[in-house]
């Protein structure tokens, strides 16, 4: 009897041995992360541009006056900050959070009654500021960086401005909050390439592709599309 208790405390003794070791082991591994997790700041110029429905609507326009109406990507900047959390000694996980600039433009030119010298320059922009949230896996290379994940975006404001010009005089000139006519979430992917200094100096370029319609009415089929460059800084 005496024995068999004496075997089963033992038993238990070493049971929790094991369970204490484990637990140190994590609170070790945990620890050696969190003295590994770094953050980081970047900044950098937008291209952006809206693709799908929308683009193909204007391109009718486009081939229907002859080419008299042009679109274009709008160019903004972007700016924000992550925290690298470490997984091996090459691959991590980055959650962050920036500001970005997105849009679109078009302009025209339009002859009235034929007459060439008389001319209206028109130009529609459209601006939208978004806060992205994105979380990368990102694999580091001995500097150079692959990185990719999910991406959550909300609008915080859409702006429409308006300009034309005749005789080489403004005449219009408007901008409108355009806001409610669009979705406020954009669920997307992003993904790009970078390079890392010894100093923690960062050069990267980065391609975010949403998925969700910009429209609030959800009708039509058009979605931001955006290339990033930029600098950044690893603490």
């Amino acid at each position: 009897m005496h024995s068999h208790s004496r075997t089963t405390e033992k038993s238990v003794q070493q049971h929790m041995k094991k369970h204490l070791l484990f637990a140190s082991l994590l609170i070790s591994s945990f620890a050696f992360a969190q003295n590994k997790t770094s953050f980081n700041i970047k900044a950098g110029v937008v291209n952006a541009g809206i693709k799908g429905e929308a683009s193909s609507s204007l391109n009718d326009i486009i081939n229907y006056t002859g080419g008299m109406v042009t679109t274009s990507n709008r160019t903004g900047f972007f700016a924000g900050g992550g925290i690298q959390i470490p997984v091996t000694d090459q691959i991590s996980i980055e959650p962050g959070v920036s500001y970005t600039q997105r849009g679109y433009e078009v302009k025209g030119g339009i002859s009235l009654k034929n007459i060439d010298f008389l001319g209206v320059n028109a130009k529609a922009q459209l601006t939208s500021h978004y806060i992205d949230i994105p979380l990368l896996v990102k694999a580091d290379l001995g500097g150079f960086q692959v990185f990719a994940g999910p991406q959550v975006s909300y609008l915080a404001q859409a702006d429409l401005r308006t300009t034309a010009g005749a005789l080489g005089f403004n005449v219009l000139n408007k901008t409108m909050d355009a806001t409610e006519q669009m979705n406020r979430w954009d669920a997307g992917l992003t993904g790009g390439i970078g390079y890392q200094f010894g100093n923690g100096f960062q050069v990267m370029a980065a391609y975010d592709h949403g998925l969700t319609k910009l429209d609030a009415n959800r009708n039509m089929d058009a979605y931001n599309r955006s290339f990033k460059a930029g600098v950044g800084f690893r603490f």
